[in-house]
């Protein structure tokens, strides 16, 4: 099992602190299989982060954080879980450059990004806006030196390990490869979010403008 801590926060919240990105997933994922299971004590949230997961609405948060240490977690399973496709045009204004970082075509870099499997990891930033991971390590790239002061909304972006998805204009400094029509925040969607915690995702490449 992946080494974790518990810290309090308030009277009725715990984080627990993990080793990485994927054991904080499979505990994630853990966490939402006993809740569905009747067997996890009531817990209100269950917020995954980077390499952490807030519990928050807990009658006795010692009591959790005593049993979270004797479980044992399973790794994540891949493909377990219905896949969200996602239609993408590789137009974006950094593709060549990411390809360039890559070391490899432009055609080849679309290869890569839309042979992978992600999952969301977290969401934050904006409404919407998920962070998953998939690519492997050695494809991870920098943030652009200087954001744009707006990015349109649908646009395909890599920062570090992660593949994003603006839901809305916003400034950003993520590299931006593509774009999508699909529609990642729907307040009148149940749930609003396209992509949520847990949700295994691919990008189907579609024709360019």
């Amino acid at each position: 099992m992946s080494t974790l801590r518990t810290l309090p926060v308030g009277e009725h919240a715990l984080l627990v602190e993990l080793e990485n990105g994927e054991a904080a997933g499979a505990l994630h994922a853990e966490l939402l299989r006993r809740r569905a299971a009747g067997t996890l004590p009531p817990v209100r949230e269950i917020v995954p982060a980077a390499r952490t997961v807030l519990l928050d609405g807990i009658t006795d948060p010692r009591a959790l954080a005593a049993e979270l240490t004797t479980w044992r977690i399973p790794p994540l399973e891949t493909g377990a879980q219905e896949t969200v496709e996602i239609s993408v045009r590789y137009d974006g204004p950094d593709l060549a450059d990411v390809a360039a970082l890559w070391e490899v075509s432009e055609h080849e870099a679309v290869r890569i990004h839309s042979a992978a499997e992600f999952r969301v990891a977290f969401c934050g930033f904006a409404p919407g806006f998920a962070y998953l991971t998939g690519l492997d390590e050695r494809y991870a790239v920098p943030r652009r030196d200087t954001p744009r002061t707006s990015v349109p909304a649908g646009s395909v972006a890599l920062a570090g390990p992660y593949t994003g998805v603006y839901p809305r204009p916003s400034p950003g400094g993520w590299q931006l490869i593509g774009t999508t029509d699909a529609a990642l925040w729907d307040p009148h969607r149940e749930p609003a979010a396209l992509l949520t915690p847990g949700t295994r995702v691919r990008f189907v490449p579609g024709a360019a403008r």
